[in-house]
């Protein structure tokens, strides 16, 4: 089964998906759709009494519900429970909200997005590049966001050759390069910015960007080049990726005597964007 694993957004909420391509069809966790649909701060515990309260009406879609990992807001996978659209549809119903409806078109709007996205990919990104533009970013950061994807895409797609595993290897990987250039390891670059479930790159500003975006593409040609063999050997390369993007980014300090790791999210570079706007 052939997953692909993505973040929706509702009303500005995440909801965290799973594409299946064998079955074409998104699974969503329920942990998140509650929390959307009666925005309680304990979505766990509103779902297992749910579930008890189905339980005992003699509902089978209890009984139905699948598990699988996803991403937790520590960065690590975790099972969670999850559903497909029709029994999404099913347990909204059980579910008092004045957002159930709208939830539902929203629903029946992602399974044929994915649809036409399989046919045409060039709408994925264009769909992409809207919801940047409805959450604030400027049309020069949104370019940079979306080329950086595609090498990290690159990247990936390298140390999957590498026989490098998804998940906590991926992790780690991720975490050699980040703190050779950065100085941080990814969750104290995250905390550093005040973030918490956050995407990190959501939340870096156009040079932050540009230096990891070096990084990766030079983890990837090196890579290419010494043809890692095991993990270590995978890790040396990572960091020796990572101090190619350290060496510019201390260049570039020593140069303007202005650091590049800054304490910006996305909240402050949406609103420097509209201040310039303001300006002009």
């Amino acid at each position: 089964m052939t997953k692909e694993t993505a973040i929706k957004l509702f009303e500005s909420k995440q909801v965290r998906s799973v594409w299946n391509s064998e079955e074409e069809k998104w699974y969503f966790s329920i942990i998140d759709v509650i929390e959307v649909l009666t925005d309680s701060d304990r979505p766990r515990k509103y779902w297992s009494d749910l579930k008890t309260k189905l339980k005992s009406e003699g509902s089978e879609l209890s009984g139905k519900i699948g598990q699988l990992k996803m991403s937790a807001g520590d960065g690590k996978m975790r099972i969670t429970d999850v559903a497909d659209t029709e029994q999404l549809f099913r347990l909204i119903q059980s579910v008092p909200s004045p957002k159930a409806e709208p939830f539902k078109l929203w629903l029946a709007r992602v399974g044929s997005e994915r649809i036409d996205e399989i046919e045409d990919p060039e709408k994925g990104i264009d769909r992409l590049m809207e919801t940047y533009f409805r959450k604030g970013y400027s049309k020069e950061w949104i370019n940079q966001r979306l080329k950086s994807i595609e090498i990290r895409k690159e990247l990936t797609d390298e140390w999957e050759n590498r026989g490098v595993h998804k998940g906590r290897e991926f992790a780690i990987l991720t975490d050699e390069i980040t703190k050779a250039w950065s100085g941080f390891t990814t969750k104290q670059y995250k905390g550093f910015k005040d973030l918490k479930k956050e995407n990190l790159r959501d939340h870096m500003t156009n040079l932050e960007l540009v230096l990891n975006m070096l990084a990766e593409a030079s983890t990837t040609e090196i890579s290419k080049d010494k043809k890692p063999k095991t993990f270590s050997e995978n890790k040396n390369v990572a960091k020796k990726g990572g101090n190619v993007a350290k060496a510019a980014r201390l260049k570039l300090e020593s140069t303007t005597g202005k650091k590049v790791v800054t304490k910006q999210n996305a909240k402050l570079i949406r609103q420097k964007k509209n201040t310039e706007l303001d300006i002009k």
